[in-house]
């Protein structure tokens, strides 16, 4: 069980770095980054620590956001807990639904309509950045919601709230390091983009391919079998530490 759970984490994780990467938010990113600490690119520069801490400011509003949705998705999941196997099963359905639409098999337009919550005018201090998160936290857009939508649907099959919820805090980890990242070297964040930005239509096919091989595991039933494998090749001093 211990490892099903640590293989989990590292897989929220990711998807939080894919949906980082993902067209719907990178490009958005230095937006965001204005946007929430009311200065340029170029004055960011000069005023990392205030730009630092407005970005963490800024995901912890999401974080808390996505929190509440990895409790909530734990809390209908362990209302059912006595059919445990067939909410893996449609788990695993849902899944494979998001990563198919990653890869482009079909459009479907509810998820093509995007759902963020726009905040024309941002309130003065760090408190308007905290609620920028929220905002940002509240949106479904294209890109990012099949990815958050499989970690809420994981979290559905998890055994506590508790579970859930850290589930969505590595998600959220996982979203987060590379916007601290991007505000605190905004210049290096700036070029890297600019050669990155062809890549973005393959990183959403490979995270589609991802999450339809972990549907099928799941709908399978052997994702804990593949999490007791990458168990058993991880060294035991690290093995220790998980």
């Amino acid at each position: 069980m211990e490892s099903t759970t640590s293989i989990g984490f590292f897989i929220a994780f990711s998807a939080g770095i894919l949906s980082f990467l993902s067209p719907c938010v990178l490009p958005l990113i230095p937006s965001y980054l204005s946007f929430i600490t009311g200065m340029s690119l170029e004055e960011m520069g000069d005023h990392r620590r205030a730009a630092v801490t407005h970005a963490l400011l800024f995901v912890s509003g999401f974080t808390l956001i996505f929190l509440m949705l990895g409790a909530t998705a734990t809390g209908l999941g362990r209302l059912v807990q006595f059919q445990q196997v067939w909410l893996e099963r449609i788990g695993g359905i849902l899944i494979i639904f998001f990563g198919l639409y990653l890869l482009g098999a079909f459009q479907w337009g509810a998820l093509l309509r995007e759902r963020r919550v726009h905040i024309q005018n941002k309130p003065l201090g760090y408190l308007g950045s905290v609620m920028v998160g929220v905002a940002f936290g509240a949106g479904w857009t294209p890109c990012i919601g099949p990815i958050l939508g499989a970690i809420l649907t994981y979290a559905g099959t998890q055994g506590s709230v508790g579970q859930g919820m850290a589930l969505l805090l590595s998600y959220s980890l996982g979203l987060a390091v590379p916007f601290l990242v991007a505000a605190l070297a905004v210049e290096r964040f700036i070029t890297w983009f600019q050669k990155y930005r062809q890549y973005m239509p393959l990183v959403t096919k490979v995270s589609g391919g991802i999450l339809v091989f972990l549907g099928l595991l799941l709908l399978s039933g052997y994702f804990s079998l593949l999490a007791s494998f990458l168990q058993g090749l991880t060294p035991d001093f690290l093995r220790e530490r998980i």
